[in-house]
């Protein structure tokens, strides 16, 4: 019988490629990669950051980045994720996710919903520590 590590944690989840990353990097909009895939953490997490860059209001941040964290969940439910479990930010197709929840984080913060903040960089902290250092690292 093989030894099974029963301490061992969920196997890592990664993401396949999402279409509107290369959209982006090619100069597409982000509200252009949007209406091209609905679906895209990556597009959701551009709009936010864009938003966020031209200094648009926190609560226009929170909503993109809170449409890219939900999106996000549903494509990493559907790609085997159980609700926890690390989300490398080394495999470049889980960084739609990891941007939208690091934004989702700092705009709570913003709006003063300290508890989301708390969450959400707990969360990111949990999927990647590498990823909360290059988005939230102090």
């Amino acid at each position: 019988m093989p030894h099974v590590d029963l301490m061992a944690g969920p196997p890592p989840t990664h993401l396949p490629e999402d279409p509107a990353a290369a959209e982006l990097a090619a100069g597409t909009a982000p509200a252009a990669a949007v209406r091209n895939h609905p679906a895209s953490p990556f597009a959701w997490a551009a709009m936010a950051e864009q938003a966020k860059e031209a200094g648009a209001d926190d609560v226009t941040v929170y909503a993109y980045s809170r449409v890219g964290y939900h999106r996000s969940l549903d494509m990493l439910r559907r790609n085997g994720w159980k609700g926890h479990g690390p989300v490398p930010w080394e495999h470049e197709p889980n960084r739609g996710f990891l941007r939208a929840l690091a934004l989702l984080a700092l705009s709570a913060r913003a709006i003063g919903e300290t508890d989301e903040w708390e969450r959400c960089s707990e969360f990111l902290r949990d999927s990647s520590p590498a990823a909360y250092d290059a988005l939230l690292g102090d």
